[in-house]
């Protein structure tokens, strides 16, 4: 079951603060890490993560830095910052009480 478009987008910002609140990484790894959590629920393309990354930087969450690679290749880093986790934990209570509501509202007894 493919999840809708919509919904994966109103959770992108939230799914990415909680991939960087467990480690820094930068863009495309988050990409195979989110993909590979979802296991086949959504897929998400570079082109999704790159702008949201943009604005969670620009808004102050994380933070990025240049890091060179042990092969020599230099990679983008993103790393949550307190603001940042400070937003992941209300925007993780949000998501909980309307993920409640839904349950609640389409759950065996209003079938």
């Amino acid at each position: 079951m493919k999840t809708q478009k919509e919904l994966v987008g109103a959770s992108t910002s939230l799914l990415i603060l909680a991939l960087l609140g467990r480690e820094a990484s930068y863009g495309y790894e988050l990409v195979k890490r989110i993909n590979a959590e979802a296991e086949g629920l959504f897929e998400w393309q570079e082109g999704t993560v790159y702008p949201v990354l943009h604005k969670l930087e620009k808004q102050g969450l994380i933070r990025a830095q240049w890091q060179e690679t042990a092969s020599g290749r230099r990679r983008k880093y993103y790393h949550l910052i307190t603001r940042g986790r400070e937003a992941l934990a209300e925007q993780a209570e949000e998501w909980r009480g309307f993920s409640a509501l839904v349950s609640r509202m389409t759950g065996p007894a209003h079938a």
